[in-house]
């Protein structure tokens, strides 16, 4: 597929760093991750322009394409949860999950590890992509204990 000027800057960017990831197995900067960019595009104008339901199937489709491309053989490998939930989480759970944001607000939660889990991984319809397929249920595992050690700061 050809990037051309018909299409919209924030679909460009998309297809760009996910391409970037799948052919380099990595970020364009290892300072700023790819949703972090993706969302200084999607911020402002952008994000008024596209419906949430539009954004919410776009995070959906691509965070699992990502995991895929960029963790493909070795699920054992070290990863920095604090990283992944800024990166993929941090869009909805401001504050890194201490304040409410288009999200509710994670810190000092009163629901329970299953409860978290399965929300983590079927989502909720309109509201929160499934995450089931783009993480390992470690990764699972690691962002409910990032989110109980969750202290103010």
């Amino acid at each position: 597929m050809i990037l051309d000027s018909m299409m919209p800057e924030w679909t460009r960017l998309i297809l760009t760093m996910l391409a970037w990831t799948k052919l380099f197995r990595a970020t364009p900067s290892p300072a700023k991750p790819v949703w972090a960019t993706i969302g200084a595009v999607l911020r402002g104008a952008t994000a008024r322009a596209v419906r949430p339901g539009i954004m919410s199937a776009m995070l959906a489709c691509a965070v699992p394409a990502f995991a895929q491309s960029a963790a493909p053989a070795q699920q054992a490998e070290p990863f920095d949860v604090q990283q992944l939930f800024a990166s993929t989480c941090g869009w909805c759970h401001s504050d890194a999950g201490r304040v409410a944001g288009k999200g509710p607000q994670l810190m000092d939660t009163q629901r329970s590890d299953e409860f978290l889990r399965n929300r983590i991984k079927v989502g909720k319809p309109g509201a929160m992509p499934a995450f089931g397929e783009a993480f390992t249920d470690a990764q699972i595992d690691a962002i409910i204990a990032y989110i109980r050690a969750l202290k103010p700061d």
